[in-house]
C-alpha cells in the first residue's frame, strides 16, 4: 500500500511540473499600447467607456506572452479565471491606462478579463493576476509614449509625420526599437495605431524584440488627435 501512495505522489509531482513547465514556456512579452484617435478613427469608431472619454494618451491593450519564432500561447489556464476582487485597488487606474473603446460602452472588466484569460493566464508561473495588470501598468508609465513622441515635435494634431522618426522618438525614450502597427482612418489614410515594445519575462524591462510582426505601415503616417 505504501509503494502505491509513493508512486501516486510521484505521478501527481510529475503532472504538476508538466504543467508548470508548459504554463513558463514563452520567451518575451509583447507590450502593446494603442492610440485612441486611430482606434475611434476608423469604419469601426468606437464607444467611450460608462466612466466617460479617456483622457487623450496611449492606452494599454496588453501584455502578450510571445515565443521567438512569433507564435504565442494562449488560453493556458480555464481553472484560474479573471477574478475582478484581485485587482479592486488598481480599477481606478485601469479605467484611466486600459479603457475599453469598444461598443456598446462597457466599463473595462470585460476587456481585461479577455486579456488575463487569452494571455495572462499563460504568464501566471511568474505573474499572477494582480502582478499582471499591475506590471502593465508600470510598463505603460515606463514608456510614456506621448511625451517621447512631443519631446521630437510629434503630436497628435492629425498631421503626416514619418514612420522612422516615429520610431526613432520612441527608441530614444525607451533604448529600444518599437514595432508601429497603422490602421485605416474613415478616409482610407494610414495613421498610427499600435506600439509595440518587447519586454523580458519577469514584464520588468523593456529589451530587444526577438522578432516583430509582420504588417507594414507606409513611409509617412498620420498622427489623429483625439
Amino acid at each position: 500500500m505504501k509503494s502505491k501512495v509513493s508512486i501516486l505522489i510521484q505521478l501527481l509531482l510529475l503532472q504538476y511540473l508538466s504543467v508548470l513547465s508548459v504554463s513558463e514556456d514563452f520567451d518575451f512579452f509583447y507590450f502593446v499600447l494603442q492610440w485612441p484617435g486611430s482606434y475611434c478613427d476608423s469604419q469601426q469608431s468606437c464607444c467611450y467607456p460608462t466612466s466617460g472619454k479617456p483622457e487623450a494618451d496611449f492606452g494599454i491593450h496588453g501584455l502578450w506572452p510571445n515565443y521567438n519564432d512569433g507564435s504565442y500561447p494562449s488560453n493556458c489556464d480555464p481553472n484560474n479565471p479573471f477574478k475582478q476582487s484581485e485587482i479592486s485597488d488598481l480599477i481606478s487606474n485601469l479605467q484611466r491606462n486600459w479603457p475599453t473603446l469598444a461598443c456598446p460602452s462597457g466599463n473595462g472588466i470585460q476587456f481585461w478579463s479577455h486579456e488575463w484569460d487569452k494571455h495572462g493566464t499563460c504568464s501566471e508561473s511568474v505573474l499572477h493576476q494582480h502582478d499582471y495588470f499591475a506590471s502593465a501598468l508600470n510598463l505603460k508609465q515606463q514608456a510614456n509614449l506621448l511625451q517621447a513622441l512631443s519631446n521630437t515635435g510629434i503630436e497628435a494634431d492629425g498631421g503626416s509625420y514619418s514612420l522612422s522618426s516615429i520610431k526613432a522618438a520612441v527608441k530614444q525614450s525607451t533604448g529600444f526599437a518599437p514595432f508601429i502597427e497603422c490602421n485605416q482612418d474613415s478616409s482610407g489614410n494610414s495613421q498610427l495605431y499600435q506600439v509595440y515594445l518587447c519586454v523580458d519575462i519577469s514584464a520588468s524591462n523593456f529589451m530587444d524584440c526577438p522578432i516583430f510582426p509582420s504588417s507594414k505601415c507606409p513611409s509617412h503616417i498620420q498622427f489623429p488627435s483625439f
